[in-house]
């Protein structure tokens, strides 16, 4: 695992995961290995990641793009609610299609507290 200020990121076969935070203060050492670290992944996990700016979302898009020029598809899988209103807010459903991943304890129901 790779530490750059609050964004770590690991290697999980096709995948690649990135957990924290994926902003303009964090992304500089992602960006600088991005030819390495996406040579052969079809999924990018961010499920982990606690915020995401615009300049995280341009990242991702690039990525995209990256490996649409080398003939292969890369999947952003793991998509929060905050993430996918950027995405919307910035028009690029079309250009960043996304698989969400519901995280388990989404999907346990929480006791509502009757106060």
């Amino acid at each position: 695992m790779i530490m750059a200020d609050e964004l770590n990121w690991q290697s999980q076969q096709e995948t690649l995961v990135l957990q924290g935070e994926l902003d303009r203060e964090t992304l500089l050492p992602l960006w600088q290995q991005r030819e390495a670290l996406l040579a052969d992944k079809t999924r990018i996990d961010v499920s982990q990641l606690r915020r995401v700016d615009s300049s995280g979302l341009a990242l991702l898009v690039h990525f995209r793009e990256l490996r649409n020029k080398q003939g292969r598809s890369l999947a952003i899988i793991g998509v929060s609610d905050r993430l996918s209103t950027l995405i919307e807010l910035y028009n690029l459903r079309d250009v960043i299609p996304v698989e969400t991943i519901i995280p388990v304890e989404a999907v346990i129901p929480v006791e509502a507290n009757n106060a």
